[in-house]
Order: C-alpha cells, then sequence, then structure tokens
C-alpha cells in the first residue's frame, strides 16, 4: 500500500458513520491532534487509576472516630459523623425534623412545577404557591413564628442555621427577590418616557455591577446596623440576603436588557398595533419571548448566585462551605481538609449542573423551531 492510498483511506474513516467516524474526524485528524489525544489519554492513565483509588476503592468507609482511618486515602468516615453540621449547622438536633420537613416540602414543590407530565393549570398553581406562600411557610418551620406569632417551640434564631440549609436559604431567596425586580430594573432602564425613572434605573445597576460582593455583604453586615435607628434589630441573615439581592438584581436586569434589545422591532409594533396598553404589551408580547432568549444567561446568573453565598463566611454566617472546612477544626478530625472540600464541592456541582440541565430542557421545549 502507498503512502497516497493510506492517506486517502486514512480521510474516508472520518466519514463513517458512528462512533468509528466522530472518532477520526475530532480526535485524530491530524498529527498534532493525534499527539494531544494520545498525550491527554496518558495524562488521565496517570491520574484517573489513584484518584479513583484515593477516592473509592482504598478510601474508609466504617468507623466511628479518626482512629479508623489513615491518611493515604480518603476518610468518609469524618463526613459521616459531622454530617449534620454540614447539612444543618448548629441548628438544635432534637429538632432537625424542621429542616428536613422544608427540605422535603421544597422537592415536592419543584416536582410539581418542573415535570412535565402534570398540567399547565397545575404547574402554575404550583409555581405560585412556591413563588408567594413557600418562604413564609419554609420562615415559619424554621424559626419557629411568623411575623411575630410563635408557632413552634422552641424559636431558633437564624445565627443558628448553617450548613446547606443555610445555603438554600440564601440562594433560593435571592433568586425568588432580585428577579422581579431585575425585570423591573431591565424596564425601567428601557423606559423612554419616564426620564427620572430611566436614570434612577440606571445609577442603581452601574452602582451594584461596580461593588464586589463581598464589600456588599461587609457593609451589609456591619455597616447597615449602624444608619438603622436605636433599637432596630435585624438578624444577619436579612442583611445578607438583602446584600445579596440588590447585588444580583443589576446583574438579571442586564441580563433582561439583552433579551429586551434582542427583540425585533416588528414586535413592539405589533404589539402596538394591537392598541395594548404598556403592561398588558409588555406582559403578554415583549417579556415573555425576552425572557426567552435569555434563559441561559439567567440560569447562569442563578447559579453565579448559588456559588456566591459561599462568601457570607466573611461575616460569620456558617455556609455550607464554611461548615464543611468548620468540621476539620475538631481535635477529632484535624487533617481532613481535602474530603471537607471534595464533599462540599460535590453538593454545589449536584445542584448547579441540575440547574443548568433543566435550563437546556426548558430552552429546548420552549424553541419556536421545534
Amino acid at each position: 500500500m502507498t503512502l497516497q492510498e493510506f492517506n486517502h483511506r486514512y480521510q474516508n474513516l472520518q466519514y463513517r458513520p458512528g462512533a468509528v467516524g466522530w472518532v477520526f474526524k475530532n480526535l485524530l485528524s491530524s498529527p498534532f491532534n493525534i499527539l494531544l489525544t494520545f498525550g491527554a489519554l496518558y495524562i488521565l492513565y496517570l491520574i484517573i487509576p489513584t484518584s479513583l483509588n484515593w477516592l473509592i476503592f482504598d478510601s474508609y468507609w466504617e468507623g466511628e472516630s479518626s482512629q479508623d482511618c489513615n491518611f493515604d486515602a480518603a476518610c468518609w468516615v469524618f463526613i459521616k459523623a459531622r454530617f449534620n453540621t454540614i447539612i444543618y449547622g448548629f441548628y438544635p438536633q432534637e429538632h432537625l425534623w424542621r429542616p428536613n420537613l422544608v427540605l422535603l416540602l421544597l422537592v415536592i414543590g419543584l416536582s410539581f412545577v418542573l415535570i412535565d407530565r402534570f398540567s399547565n393549570k397545575l404547574r402554575l398553581r404550583a409555581g405560585m404557591v412556591m413563588l408567594f406562600a413557600f418562604p413564609f411557610v419554609a420562615f415559619a418551620i424554621l424559626h419557629g413564628s411568623l411575623f411575630g406569632v410563635e408557632i413552634f417551640d422552641p424559636i431558633v434564631r437564624t445565627e443558628q442555621w448553617g450548613g446547606l440549609v443555610l445555603t438554600l436559604v440564601l440562594s433560593l431567596g435571592g433568586i425568588v427577590l432580585c428577579f422581579p425586580l431585575g425585570i423591573l430594573l431591565a424596564l425601567g432602564r428601557q423606559c423612554k418616557t419616564m426620564p427620572v425613572v430611566k436614570y434612577v434605573c440606571i445609577w442603581f445597576i452601574e452602582f451594584w455591577r461596580g461593588v464586589p460582593l463581598i464589600t456588599v455583604l461587609f457593609m451589609a453586615a456591619v455597616m447597615l446596623p449602624l444608619l438603622l435607628p436605636e433599637g432596630t434589630e435585624f438578624d444577619k441573615l436579612s442583611r445578607a440576603l438583602i446584600g445579596i439581592v440588590l447585588f444580583e438584581a443589576a446583574y438579571i436586569a442586564e441580563v433582561v436588557r439583552g433579551g429586551l434589545q434582542a427583540l425585533p422591532k416588528g414586535q413592539y409594533e405589533a404589539a402596538d398595533s394591537l392598541n395594548f396598553s404598556y403592561w398588558k404589551q409588555t406582559n403578554l408580547i415583549i417579556l415573555p419571548q425576552a425572557l426567552k432568549l435569555v434563559i441561559p444567561g439567567i440560569v447562569n446568573t442563578f447559579i453565579a448566585l448559588l456559588k456566591d453565598t459561599s462568601l457570607v463566611s466573611i461575616v460569620g454566617m456558617w455556609d455550607l462551605l464554611n461548615s464543611a472546612i468548620g468540621s476539620t477544626r475538631d481535635p477529632n478530625w484535624i487533617g481532613y481538609i481535602i474530603e471537607a472540600y471534595v464533599f462540599a464541592g460535590a453538593l454545589y456541582w449536584l445542584l448547579c449542573f441540575s440547574a443548568s440541565k433543566y435550563s437546556q430542557r426548558l430552552e429546548k421545549k420552549l424553541s419556536t423551531e421545534r
């Protein structure tokens, strides 16, 4: 076989259907790509077996204390022993049924909203309940009171909340509050008939986008109480949540503004031709199409919000990451920081990946090309 015939046959392999054609087209299409592919495979060969041995095969799963582990492999006994602290923070152990109930209600509510098998009417009602009622129900269960009325005994102060529960409270509360505020800011920035509203929204957006979130949290935790009237009580969780909402609303506003500007001018003219009022054409024609266009950007902002909640540790709040790291300061579990990072990272990845996959599914479902 001549070299020319070999090259011809090799190139034809790229057009074969199935996995063989994909491999030759994307991984082995040129000498440089072949070198990169085999180099990457060699690096993976060095990394993956060692990592799997440390994480799974040689790791320690059974035991009650650090005496049952060595540092030659992962000690998941540490996670088992400190699981409640990582998930619930300092929430009273005898009342863990309350955060468990909130998590169960959250899963049930989101199931009714996200699963397509339910009717649109039922999903809409479930969405309204999760948006307007669930936050108050969750707070009443976790705290034990609502609007000053004691519901459960004892009252669990927000300073005792922590771990994954606190991360979900901050992220979900931030998403629920910053999304409508961001939409209003985007509409205000696009407003042409009320220049005062327009420039106030521009100032708000540019101010919060130009300030680091760490600074916002520090100001909310330290400086805000100094600006309030004497005797006013504002717990640290509420102050941090307000700072997160204001910060993320500015980013949501810019994402939504991009969707509004991406709509063809004909959509606005068609809405005007129907003689709709501003709010009617915005709610029925403009906003649904704009939000559909920027689903990836909105979900990306929500994912960033979820990960940014780890910054509340600088103001003394024990979120998921801080609770995991803090668990390694126990004299009985010193030295297992890698296990703490791996477990916390896995939980963050699971939440973020789930949101990303659902957004892709929603984007595909709402695509007008389907």
